[in-house]
């Protein structure tokens, strides 16, 4: 299905003014899009959004990374956003509509494996969605240590590049001068048009990110003519994602123990790792994350009265073994395993 839409240089219809902005949110695994959104939900900036969360597995974890906020968040899980769950995306954007004056934009934090372009492509395509909303920019999260490779085996990533408004260059202390130098020019290969920031720890003004009014339909279709056609969009199919949960709670020493030999001996393969555990004797959330064998985690707060202090862990990645990670993951827990 083809639609006919008239815009300008920033994406606004003639009654732009009126219509709710909306970010498109989107980076490869562990670039660090979950924190470039906690600094938006924690910044002061007076506004407050509505954000939708998909995820690429079986069980939620992301909405459990963000931090707690008094904006609305949306989780959809099981399901790209660019394909299986667009529905589940029209249909939470309809619902917003109906309660227009609670909320100043959308933003939408995509699966690391997303084609940003589908999901721009609905707020065109979809006529309930084009009458209320206006797509005010796409932001890429790209990982400065590990773009290269990803660029060399995934189309995604550089998908989500090509499209992007703005590119928040993340992890610029874990490269070089010189592999900074040679990251920003091979982006330039694929996006000469889009701002880029240069950051650690996805640090850098919200100004610089949300109300760019910087979308540009007509670039868009420059590259893509065929863009606002509604097709279906195939991802690398040997990429997948497994999930586990727990009831017990976990031991530290040996959770510790066991990812650090799982990253070391898998660690090419794993290209996200993601987690919320529950550790023995303490009453505080431990949110763990590793991108191949850099891995990062801490207390992120209080589990909640009456929350089931279950222990999730998530593997997106290349070769994974699902009974050989569900029976270490199990071996870390601190009671008798059934």
């Amino acid at each position: 299905m083809a639609a006919a839409v008239t815009s300008g240089p920033s994406g606004d219809t003639s009654a732009g003014a009126d219509l709710i902005p909306v970010t498109v949110l989107t980076g490869y695994l562990g670039a660090g899009k979950t924190t470039l959104l906690n600094r938006i939900l924690s910044e002061q900036h007076g506004r407050k959004y509505a954000v939708i969360i998909n995820e690429f597995g079986e069980l939620g974890v992301d909405n459990d990374l963000v931090v707690d906020t008094d904006e609305e968040v949306f989780e959809m899980n099981n399901g790209c956003v660019c394909c299986t769950v667009r529905g589940d995306l029209i249909r939470i954007v309809g619902g917003l509509m109906k309660r227009r004056d609670k909320f100043d934009g959308i933003i939408i934090e995509t699966t690391g494996l997303a084609n940003p372009a589908p999901v721009a492509q609905t707020f065109f395509i979809d006529e309930g969605v084009r009458a209320r909303t206006r797509l005010d920019a796409i932001v890429t999260v790209v990982d400065a240590k590990h773009v290269l490779a990803r660029l060399d085996d995934s189309h995604e990533a550089e998908d989500q590049i090509a499209f992007a408004d703005v590119i928040v260059l993340n992890k610029t202390d874990l490269v070089t001068p010189q592999e900074l130098a040679d990251v920003e020019g091979r982006i330039r290969k694929i996006n000469r048009f889009a701002v880029i920031h240069r950051t650690e720890r996805a640090a850098l003004p919200i100004a610089q990110i949300l109300n760019q009014g910087a979308f540009d339909l007509a670039r868009v279709l420059e590259r893509e003519p065929d863009f606002l056609e509604d097709d279906a969009h195939e991802h690398n199919d040997d990429v997948t994602s497994v999930s586990f949960e727990v009831e017990q709670p976990i031991d530290p020493e040996k959770f510790n123990a066991w990812i650090g030999v799982l990253l070391a001996d898998k660690g090419p393969d794993l290209l996200r790792t993601k987690g919320i555990l529950s550790y023995q004797g303490d009453d505080r959330r431990f949110a763990f994350q590793a991108v191949h064998m850099i891995a990062d985690g801490d207390f992120i707060g209080p589990w909640k009265v009456g929350e089931p202090r279950r222990s999730r862990i998530v593997f997106i990645g290349r070769n994974l073994n699902r009974p050989q990670l569900r029976r270490g993951f199990e071996s870390c827990q601190a009671g008798p395993v059934s």
